[in-house]
């Protein structure tokens, strides 16, 4: 966890000691609600870096050459809002795949479109159709659940086929 999120762990769990001896039973919701999504995120955005550092891995074991960098505390835009969290980058010669997925850290950082609880896309580089984006939401039995984000036509379960096509590309496959 990096700096700003255990300051921000630690202003919220001191918000929450004062909204419980004030009586403030509605800011003790909010704040344990808070709590339970930045988990729901952070269990999508894990998943969904694991599995495509796992994915390359994998091909490395096969031949492939995939050279991999993560960087924690990226930033990136969607609409008005600023995502923060983690990029991992996959390079294969000349190609390289982006992936990136947050949320918003602080208020001035806007909120999370479309009712999801995170953002993330798949670009990559010099091959614009295939960029992707992604929202996290969280399904009625409470787990988190990446779809693929199409403005024309709709949300569409994201499964870890699409992931290995994504990786394909990047293979030149």
């Amino acid at each position: 966890m990096g700096e700003l999120d255990e300051a921000w762990a630690a202003a919220l769990a001191e918000a929450e000691q004062r909204a419980r001896a004030a009586g403030r039973g509605d800011i003790v919701d909010y704040l344990a609600l808070r709590n339970s999504n930045d988990l729901l995120r952070q269990t999508g955005v894990d998943w969904l870096m694991e599995t495509f550092t796992a994915l390359a891995a994998d091909a490395n074991r096969h031949g492939a050459r995939i050279q991999t960098s993560r960087e924690d505390t990226h930033q990136f835009r969607v609409g008005n809002s600023t995502m923060v969290g983690p990029l991992l980058t996959l390079s294969n010669g000349v190609r390289n795949l982006f992936i990136e997925a947050g949320w918003p850290r602080v208020p001035r950082h806007g909120f999370v479109s479309g009712g999801g609880l995170a953002r993330g896309n798949l670009r990559h580089l010099g091959i614009k159709s295939a960029d992707v984006e992604l929202i996290l939401v969280r399904l009625n039995n409470g787990t988190p659940l990446w779809q693929l984000e199409n403005q024309t036509r709709g949300r569409k379960e994201l499964h870890e086929s699409f992931l290995k096509n994504q990786l394909r590309i990047l293979l030149d496959e």
